[in-house]
């Protein structure tokens, strides 16, 4: 069997250990990605600010598709070089739609350039640690187009809220979730983690059956279905390990890395 001509892998939960560090296995599997002349795209949730301890750990290789597809960011230059925003007249109007039907929630929003909450927007570990600031009024989150917009409950069940909001404002946008928390993330309608990628990967003439890709969570079963070969690390949602045929091992035991050891002999 051939070797893939594109790994596409999440980070956190998948490639990333739990501390979120990438370990030397990890990092040397994808320098041997690259080594081979394959296209090595890291796509994530994450926003690009969240990116450059994770481009200094594999050596600024490759290409990151950021906010679940909004975004496309060059780890060699630390730039970003695609974008698909939700417009900020969708944003207030999904943010009106959600509020007046789902009480208790509390909305963010990643820009291309930076980060807005609101108050009592209780915020993730990454970003209490960084201090991002203190929250704005309400009003002022759709001040300008966004690449993801979130919210947040603090009771519900994440798949419950998931499927209140795609009800309440599906033809709106795309929204999908990726921790234990109830945390919505929205991206401009019909952009994913697949549409990202698929775009990129026509760019280098290389179609899913050329296409390896790992992941953990319902935000990447998009991507892991697009690809002519998917795998779903042990500690993966039931989601999608309902639908995702081969496993590997855990995060925190180096599954990706094992699979591409194998993959780029």
């Amino acid at each position: 069997m051939n070797s893939p001509r594109l790994v596409a892998t999440d980070l956190d939960g998948t490639a990333l250990r739990s501390d979120g560090s990438i370990s030397s296995r990890t990092a040397a599997a994808f320098a041997r990605v690259e080594k081979s002349g394959a296209v090595l795209v890291l796509v994530t949730g994450r926003p690009p600010r969240w990116m450059r301890e994770v481009a200094e750990a594999v050596g600024h290789r490759g290409l990151a598709i950021c906010a679940n597809g909004a975004l496309v960011y060059d780890l060699h230059t630390e730039q970003i070089v695609e974008s698909h925003l939700i417009r900020a007249e969708v944003v207030a109007e999904v943010v009106d739609q959600l509020r007046a039907n789902i009480p208790g929630l509390a909305f963010s929003v990643e820009y291309e350039g930076g980060f807005a909450h609101e108050s009592d927007f209780r915020l993730g570990g990454l970003d209490r640690r960084a201090g991002v600031g203190s929250g704005v009024a309400p009003g002022a989150l759709a001040a300008r187009p966004c690449a993801k917009l979130l919210a947040l409950h603090q009771e519900m069940d994440p798949g419950g809220l998931h499927g209140i909001v795609h009800e309440l404002v599906g033809h709106l946008v795309t929204a999908t979730y990726s921790s234990g928390r109830a945390l919505i993330e929205m991206s401009a309608h019909g952009i994913t983690k697949a549409t990202a990628l698929a775009g990129l990967a026509a760019r280098h003439g290389i179609g899913p059956e050329d296409a390896v890709a790992f992941g953990d969570m319902p935000n990447d079963l998009p991507m892991l279905v697009w690809a002519g070969r998917s795998y779903a690390v042990a500690n993966a949602h039931p989601d999608v390990l309902a639908v995702v045929g081969q496993l590997t091992a855990a995060n925190d035991d180096d599954g990706v890395a094992r699979v591409l050891e194998e993959l780029y002999r």
